[in-house]
């Protein structure tokens, strides 16, 4: 499957999902990489007006999935999280944060990746480290 293919097929998926609702949009998609935006809004915000960190680690998450996704042979593999952490660095009050997810560790069981989110003005929001499992289909 080329990235282009892949990308669309991960768009089709997202449809009624949190991606969906919180407004995530996955730009681009390489095997080294997925890059992706997601705007700072009452969906994404806390009650102080800044963005949620619950709201940076699910666009972490979903970048980091998505990205070892296109490693596994889908669909009859697929992944699913075990572990992540976030350390939010500085807050976002508008506009848009941008991810980086970028493979740390690719192997047959479990892959790490690694997810940085900035904001408009390219200073880092939160950096993100997220394990997933390699599940096999039943």
């Amino acid at each position: 499957m080329t990235e282009n293919e892949f990308l669309r097929s991960i768009k089709e998926l997202e449809k009624d999902t949190m991606a969906q609702n919180l407004g995530i949009v996955v730009t681009g998609v390489l095997k080294e990489k997925v890059v992706g935006k997601m705007p700072v809004d009452n969906r994404t915000k806390q009650p102080l007006g800044t963005l949620h960190g619950g709201a940076s680690v699910a666009f972490a998450e979903t970048l980091g999935s998505i990205g070892a996704t296109y490693h596994v042979n889908y669909p009859d593999e697929f992944v699913v999280g075990a572990e992540i952490n976030a350390n939010h660095i500085k807050s976002a009050k508008s506009g848009w944060v941008y991810g980086i997810a970028t493979p740390v560790h690719i192997g047959k069981r479990t892959h790490v990746w690694n997810i940085q989110i900035t904001n408009e003005k390219d200073q880092l929001v939160c950096i993100s480290r997220l394990t997933l499992a390699v599940v096999k289909k039943r």
